[in-house]
């Protein structure tokens, strides 16, 4: 029985979970969204400081949610790359003291390569699949063939698509987080209201864009009043929705009929939920989504991860430090 502790703090989440044997015992999150909220996205140095605050409550309640005590975890699991380097250093820090003073072995969790395992936290583990991670900071489609072997297929090359979302409704006066907000007010409006043009990029036709069309959002925005609001942030989340399901298309046709599964804070929006339910059923595949809880940024996915590694045996060194930026890749495993 394998008893395992994943901290996820690569932004302005801090997230610690158990797992015993893969199934989830306890997840606690301490959120940052009031603190933020102000400022209409994340600053750095609050977050960071923030995490400092809350590891040791988060770690004591996650042990007694969890039914266990400290001693008698048996491997301990971190995200330390990609994300804010002063959030990551907070939770990789105290994963790896935590592990040094317990005697357990380590292992650092790329923040992307989580988000890919986070459907099997309640769905059986398949391989190969098709991987579509979009949040805040990320919009990249995967295939993945096991544990530590990925082949990135397509990406956004500027902004994410959350990142796009946040923009349009900071530039609206919505609340923070941006994504939902867009999504609620849609309800109200018409999506064939605004035309948006799916993006081209010319170096891959699985790669994809979003500041082309939130410049173009941002644009309709300063001509129109607020009684168009809400038929602008259904077009743009129409545009955003189709753009990414081209991604995927294109990976059908190319990669065959494998599952997709689909995770990040984005795929809790319903409308690209549905768009791409439908576009499986098109190619006779299956669509694998976690629950809300385990789509955002949680530690249940770091320790699901992490408990995959340790069965290999594949370890970190406590000499990991945290980084901003790392790609994911066929190589990634070696580290």
């Amino acid at each position: 029985m394998w008893t395992v502790l994943g901290i996820e703090s690569s932004c302005d989440d801090l997230s610690m979970a158990l797992l015993e044997d893969g199934r989830p015992l306890a997840t606690v999150t301490a959120s940052q969204v009031e603190d933020h909220r102000p400022y209409g996205g994340v600053v750095p140095e609050i977050a960071s400081r923030k995490h400092l605050e809350h590891l040791e409550g988060t770690l004591d309640l996650a042990l007694q949610r969890a039914g266990k005590t400290a001693s008698q975890l048996d491997g301990i699991a971190a995200t330390f790359t990609p994300g804010l380097v002063g959030s990551l250093l907070v939770g990789l820090n105290f994963a790896k003291g935590l592990a040094y003073a317990l005697d357990r072995p380590f292992r650092g969790i790329h923040h992307i390569e989580a988000h890919l395992f986070s459907p099997f936290l309640e769905h059986p583990l398949v391989f190969p699949y098709l991987g579509l991670v979009v949040s805040g900071g990320h919009s990249h489609l995967y295939r993945v063939e096991g544990v530590g072997k990925y082949r990135l297929l397509g990406q956004t090359v500027d902004d994410a698509a959350g990142e796009a979302f946040d923009k349009l409704a900071k530039a609206m006066g919505l609340s923070y987080p941006g994504g939902p907000a867009i999504e609620g007010l849609a309800k109200e409006g018409d999506p064939q209201t605004f035309a948006f043009a799916l993006p081209k990029v010319k170096s891959s036709p699985c790669h994809t864009s979003f500041s082309g069309m939130k410049t173009a959002a941002l644009n309709h925005l300063a001509q129109v009043d607020e009684s168009h609001f809400a038929d602008l942030a259904a077009s743009f989340q129409n545009g955003v929705v189709r753009a990414l399901c081209q991604m995927v298309r294109w990976a059908f046709e190319e990669q065959g009929n494998l599952p997709l599964i689909l995770a990040g804070g984005v795929a809790c929006n319903g409308p690209l939920r549905t768009a791409l339910q439908n576009l499986v059923q098109e190619y006779a595949s299956q669509l694998l989504v976690p629950s809300p809880r385990y789509c955002t940024d949680n530690g249940a996915m770091v320790a699901w991860t992490g408990w995959q590694y340790l069965l290999l045996e594949q370890t970190s060194p406590l000499s990991l430090n945290a980084q901003a930026r790392m790609p994911l890749g066929i190589s990634y495993g070696e580290i």
